[in-house]
């Protein structure tokens, strides 16, 4: 499989680590061009709304590394814009092992690169910290956000949907899980 013969090899960018005291929410999809940047960008704009910036620091990554320094796809970017989401300076990446000590949520977009990240969890503690996203939507009676890639703009619209929709109950669980008072 070559995402884990790269993987293994250690010779992508260094991931990254969020701040002290900070939860940490890594969204991964395959390729970290389309799903996950969208993701991250929603999801920090969530964090933003409800003023959590000082609690909880978002990234995004991808299980392979195809567009590794690039940024996202023109068509997530515009339909982010359309919602008032900034990405545009978002560059990809691919995830790292340090990853999975640093981040407390890595949230895969679908079951292939959820397989993948359980694949490459270097321990049991690490694996607990994998989540598929929709699996916080279960209204939505799917497990997988679609990867719009290769379809038209207005799946790129409906991808953001899915994660929207999502976003909001791992917001809520972060809040009762972290940020609550006990």
């Amino acid at each position: 499989m070559m995402v884990l013969k790269e993987w293994l090899q250690g010779n992508q960018q260094p991931g990254l680590r969020p701040p002290e005291n900070k939860i940490g929410v890594l969204f991964v999809c395959m390729a970290n061009f389309c799903r996950s940047p969208m993701a991250k960008g929603l999801f920090q704009q969530l964090v933003t709304h409800h003023r959590l910036n000082q609690a909880i620091f978002v990234d995004a990554a991808g299980t392979h590394g195809h567009f590794a320094g690039e940024r996202p796809d023109p068509r997530a970017r515009a339909c982010c814009r359309r919602r008032g989401i900034d990405i545009d300076r978002y560059r990809a990446r691919q995830i790292q092992p340090i990853d999975f000590i640093n981040f407390d949520y890595l949230i895969a977009m679908d079951c292939s690169n959820l397989a993948i990240l359980q694949k490459l969890a270097p321990n049991n503690n690490q694996t607990e910290k994998i989540r598929l996203l929709l699996e916080l939507a279960p209204h939505l009676k799917r497990r997988d956000v679609p990867d719009p890639y290769y379809g038209p703009p207005s799946e790129f619209e409906a991808v953001l949907d899915l994660i929207e929709e999502a976003a909001h109950s791992l917001l809520n669980e972060i809040r009762q899980r972290h940020l609550s008072p006990p």
